[in-house]
């Protein structure tokens, strides 16, 4: 097993950072409750927000201090997210958090839906 990359983050930064995700997360849930397209349910706990879909499963988005990475357990998988100077990066395929995030969400939910910047 490799060691991990170096972070390109210092420990504030990499809190501004998640926790700036973790915000742009709960808004566009809040949003899409606000324009009744569909009630996710959020829960908040520090670093951890658990997103509960109206047939019960669940999207589990938890920051990772030590490593500075964001990781996101779903029905798809789990993945872990790391800062590259731009954007969250999968670790394995370099895929961005929020198009990760959509898919995920958008399977679970059974209908599309898309997290984006605003």
């Amino acid at each position: 097993m490799s060691a991990p990359a170096e972070s390109l983050l210092s420990d504030a930064e990499y809190r501004r950072l998640s926790h700036e995700l973790l915000s742009l997360v709960e808004r566009q849930v809040d949003a899409w409750l606000d324009e009744d397209l569909i009630d996710i349910d959020t829960h908040r706990s520090g670093g951890l927000i658990e997103l509960t879909f109206p047939n019960g499963s669940k999207i589990i988005l938890n920051t990772q201090p030590p490593l500075h990475e964001v990781w996101m357990a779903a029905r798809g998988g789990g993945y872990h997210f790391r800062w590259d100077g731009q954007a969250w990066r999968d670790t394995r395929d370099m895929v961005e958090f929020l198009q990760r995030l959509s898919g995920e969400a958008s399977a679970q939910a059974g209908l599309a839906l898309n997290f984006q910047r605003g």
